[in-house]
This record gives structure tokens, C-alpha cells and sequence, in this order.
């Protein structure tokens, strides 16, 4: 019941946090302002975690330069991935959403400002105007993007496959991939579960991987190495089973 309570009370206040800013959002529409709004993302993701009772240990910051340019890569175990790593990263990413998302009131608004960038998963047409899109804004703007190549949320906790659309946007951009491995998520609200218990978080940023020499035709020896050392930070349950 007290993990209900907790979650509610988190979707209230960003809901309260939405209707708040409706107000301010047609003057950083005019004006081409997205900054504050994302800082203000950061700091209700920080707030959240506390109401929830998420305790995150980070390692590896010292391995890459937070003004740098990056293609952040991690494993997928949780709705709450996404949002813990907006918080925990050094920067500002932009992220890959499903396009259903931006259909929210208010929201879908906001994050079209910010340059969170539509993903139609149905449609391979759709998957690469995305890329197109975001290798743009990479090129021209020097953002870093997140991503979780894996597509979806893993149903019992191992990796799985990753997909190649995140390895075309380091390839096309020259930006290096950050692998990220990320632990504990799974344990605090695993794919079907509409609540978020409390517990402790460990995220761990490996060294910058660069993609200099690689192309289309070693495409999959790339996304092997990154995805080798993600999972080689992680526990036995979440490694994929051996061939």
C-alpha cells in the first residue's frame, strides 16, 4: 500500500508540475527557449526519486568528458530507466520516445520543444527518419542522445539482442558510445508492475567506446563490444545466456 501511496503521490506532483508551466510554455515556445525546461526535468526526476525511496550509486564519470558529445547506450529493465538516467547523466540528453507519448496533452508539446525525438517502432521508414533526425541535431547542435538498444524493457531482468538503429546514429555522427550497465531497476518495478518500490540503484559508466574504423560492414562487431562490456558489469541474472 506504502508503494502506491509513493508512486501517486509522484505522478501528482508532476501533474501539478504540467499544469503549472502551461502557462510559461507558449513564451519558450515563442522564443525558442528549452533549457529550463529541461534543468526543470533533472530536478523533478531528483525530487521523485527521494519520494520513492531510490537510493542510485554512481561510478565511471571520471571516464568521459561531460561537455562531450555522446551516443549513451544502456540496458532496458524498467519504466524508470529512462528518467533515473535523464537524472544521472552530467548533461543534458535527448531521448528516443514511442510517438504515443507525444499525443499527451502538455507533454507531447514539451518534449517536442526540447528535441526528444519520435519513434514510430511499427515502421522501419519511421525508425529511420528518427535517426536522420537526431544524426541533425548531433551535427548541428552537439546534443548527446540516450538510448537503450535493446528496444524494450527485458521481461525477466537478462539482456537481449540490441537493435542497430543507435550504432547507425554513432557511425553516421562520429560520436562515441558511453555504455552504460545498469543494476537494480529490474527489482524495483519490473516490466506489468504499476508501482515502484523503494531500494538502491547502481549505475556504472564505462569508458567512451569510439567507432572510428567501423562501418556497415562491421556493424555487428561493434554492437558485440559494446554490448560485451555492458553486460560484463552485471550480475549472473542479468547476463543473456550463453550460446
Amino acid at each position: 500500500m506504502l508503494y502506491c501511496l509513493r508512486t501517486g503521490t509522484v505522478i501528482l506532483l508532476y501533474s501539478l508540475i504540467v499544469l503549472l508551466i502551461i502557462p510559461i510554455l507558449l513564451i519558450f515556445f515563442i522564443f525558442g527557449i528549452r533549457r529550463p525546461l529541461l534543468d526543470l526535468g533533472k530536478w523533478a526526476m531528483g525530487v521523485g526519486k527521494r519520494i520513492l525511496g531510490i537510493e542510485i550509486e554512481v561510478s565511471g564519470l571520471e571516464n568521459f568528458d561531460p561537455a562531450g558529445s555522446y551516443v549513451f547506450m544502456a540496458n532496458h529493465l524498467s519504466f524508470i530507466d529512462g528518467p533515473l538516467l535523464f537524472y544521472v547523466i552530467p548533461q543534458i540528453v535527448r531521448v528516443f520516445i514511442k510517438k504515443e507519448v507525444f499525443r499527451l496533452p502538455v507533454v507531447g508539446l514539451g518534449m517536442k520543444h526540447v528535441h526528444f525525438i519520435p519513434v514510430d517502432r511499427k515502421r522501419l521508414k519511421g525508425g529511420r527518419r528518427s535517426i536522420e533526425r537526431a544524426v541533425r541535431l548531433m551535427k548541428e547542435r552537439g546534443y548527446s542522445f540516450l538510448i537503450f538498444p535493446e528496444g524494450t524493457r527485458s521481461r525477466d531482468g537478462r539482456l537481449q539482442d540490441f537493435r542497430r538503429g543507435g550504432f547507425f546514429l554513432a557511425l553516421e555522427t562520429g560520436a562515441p558510445i558511453i555504455p552504460i550497465s545498469l543494476i537494480g531497476t529490474f527489482e524495483l518495478m519490473p516490466r506489468g508492475q504499476l508501482y515502484v518500490k523503494p531500494g538502491q540503484v547502481r549505475v556504472i559508466f564505462h569508458c567512451p567506446f569510439p567507432v572510428a574504423g567501423y562501418d556497415k560492414d562491421s556493424l555487428d562487431q561493434l554492437i558485440k563490444n559494446v554490448r560485451d562490456q555492458i553486460a560484463s558489469a552485471l550480475p549472473e541474472r542479468y547476463r543473456p545466456f550463453s550460446p
